[in-house]
């Protein structure tokens, strides 16, 4: 097996952290993984830790691309990860499931917190793009009430993004694609 680009520790709550900077910068050199701690533009580069979102560490793990250790330098294993992340990240598996899909399909995805959904979706990268998709999780069962789409929809107008409704069900990923346009 390939050497994992970095090796990431496990913090007592469900953050990562990768402390080293050059490891960091070639993890997120990768795929764009992860946020430069207090770096609000890394596009030219940083000289900071870098944090991973637990889908991140998730899927950067069960792809062999990082290490993972706990204090003490105990090795965390791939299901170890996932029971954390499924304790402290409501809706764990729906949104796992979504994230991996679209990385498998060639996109760029990060946290999508300050768009007030799950995901930001690029097409190329941060600071090459921008996102022109948000995306909502949603279960098979879960409902989607008017007022939520009316919610989504003024959102996505206001920060000109296409806001897209991911149903992951069981393997299965669709999407449903909202886009408003005035006549």
């Amino acid at each position: 097996m390939e050497e994992p680009l970095a090796e990431v520790e496990a913090l007592g709550d469900r953050r990562l952290i990768i402390w080293s900077t050059e490891q960091g910068r070639r993890l997120y050199g990768a795929g764009y993984y992860g946020k430069p701690l207090g770096v609000s533009k890394p596009r030219d580069g940083f000289d900071a830790p870098l944090l991973l979102d637990p889908i991140e560490g998730v899927y950067l793990l069960e792809k062999g691309l990082i290490r993972v250790v706990s204090s003490g330098d105990v090795k965390v294993q791939l299901d170890e990860l996932v029971d954390i992340a499924r304790r402290t990240l409501e809706g764990f598996d729906e949104k796992y499931r979504v994230y991996r899909d679209l990385r498998e399909k060639g996109f760029v995805v990060t946290p999508g917190i300050k768009y007030g959904c799950d995901f930001a979706v690029y097409q190329h990268g941060p600071g090459v793009d921008h996102a022109p998709y948000i995306v909502q999780v949603k279960g098979p069962s879960d409902e989607l009430s008017a007022s939520e789409i009316v919610k989504a929809g003024r959102l996505a107008t206001t920060v000109r993004k296409i806001f897209i409704l991911a149903v992951a069900d069981g393997d299965d990923v669709r999407y449903l694609g909202f886009k408003w346009w005035k006549p």
